[in-house]
């Protein structure tokens, strides 16, 4: 049966202890990240070498935001702006920035899907605050403001399922207040659920029929002051599940972070108590990985049901990305290109 995790390779190809720990693990699905995206055929022999361990076409992950978030880069692959452009061209023709949104989300999609990968872990519905790390959303934010965000994420969230990959909605719910990085410290959240619910929580309740979404590791001290959200039952159950509805497959987000405290087995056990679907365990060598499998749980229940949904979604594009699409995005975007 299929443990509800999901694993990466240490290197730019499988050794052989990693085949061995992949067939015995069973893992639901991998991720990939820039070491093992150098050309195209790299991309597929790794997808395909991933799916040969587990005799199966498992889902396979990627981080391709566009910006500084972009595990299949340039020159090899076309470029995509970071996310705040669309912000940007929102404030002087809200359709264009829709139909851009859509595009870039399309092309994306292709592009990813074209090469193996089924999910590219976007959009992120973040709603950055002015005193908030810059470095842990700043133009990975869609926007500024809650509405306006929830509709760019949309048309992007739909593209990306027309250009034939599923999107996962992130970082739920909400990173826009951290003051730090929850790569190396811990965020802390103090506003009260009022703000919370009007500002943060938003755009993922706008977009909760969104088939995946992912958690993330800061402190909301109005609903659990001891636990970051990936751990926290209050927030996944009431809040993720309650207030903003949302019933997708839940991931966690990377749980080698610094934020989380404890060995991996037991932030792999503790996100499933939270009540997450699938902990994504990103960057572990090989003695982590068995670690964490301790942990792992079969992916069952109301996970396999939710699970089955959003695979259920995947389509193949009816063609590929062409020249033109690329160049009417490049025209969409060209009042706002230096953003």
């Amino acid at each position: 049966m299929q443990s509800a995790v999901v694993y990466d390779c240490e290197g730019a190809r499988l050794s052989d202890d990693e085949r061995a720990f992949f067939r015995e693990a069973d893992p639901w699905g991998f991720i990939v990240f820039a070491r093992h995206c150098e050309t195209p055929d790299a991309v597929r022999a790794h997808c395909d070498e991933l799916r040969d361990c587990v005799g199966r076409d498992a889902p396979i992950l990627i981080d391709q935001e566009g910006g500084r978030v972009t595990r299949m880069k340039t020159p090899v692959f076309p470029e995509h702006k970071p996310p705040a452009v669309f912000g940007e061209l929102w404030r002087l023709d809200p359709k264009k920035a829709l139909e851009a949104a859509r595009l870039n989300a399309i092309l994306l999609g292709r592009m990813v899907s074209d090469l193996g990968v089924t999910i590219d872990c976007v959009p992120a519905l973040d709603v950055p605050q002015i005193d908030a790390d810059p470095a842990t959303v700043g133009d990975r934010a869609l926007a500024k403001h809650p509405d306006t965000i929830a509709a760019l994420g949309r048309a992007a969230m739909e593209g990306l399922i027309e250009g034939g990959a599923l999107p996962v909605i992130k970082h739920m719910p909400g990173l826009g207040r951290a003051l730090c990085d929850s790569h190396h410290e811990l965020p802390r959240v103090i506003a009260g659920k009022d703000d919370l619910r009007k500002e943060d929580f938003a755009p993922f309740k706008a977009l909760n029929d969104a088939p995946m979404g992912m958690t993330c590791h800061v402190v909301f001290d109005a609903y659990d002051d001891a636990n970051p959200a990936t751990h926290s039952k209050a927030i996944v159950e009431d809040v993720i599940r309650g207030e903003i509805g949302f019933d997708g497959l839940l991931f966690t987000d990377d749980l080698k972070m610094e934020a989380l405290d404890g060995d991996y087995a037991a932030r792999v056990r503790r996100s499933y108590e939270a009540g997450c679907d699938i902990a994504l365990c990103c960057n572990f060598s090989l003695a982590d990985k068995v670690k964490a499998q301790s942990e792992a749980r079969p992916l069952t229940g109301d996970g396999e049901r939710r699970a089955g949904a959003a695979m259920g979604l995947l389509t193949e594009p009816d063609r590929p990305a062409t020249d033109a699409q690329y160049a009417r995005l490049a025209d969409l975007l060209r009042p706002v290109a230096a953003a």
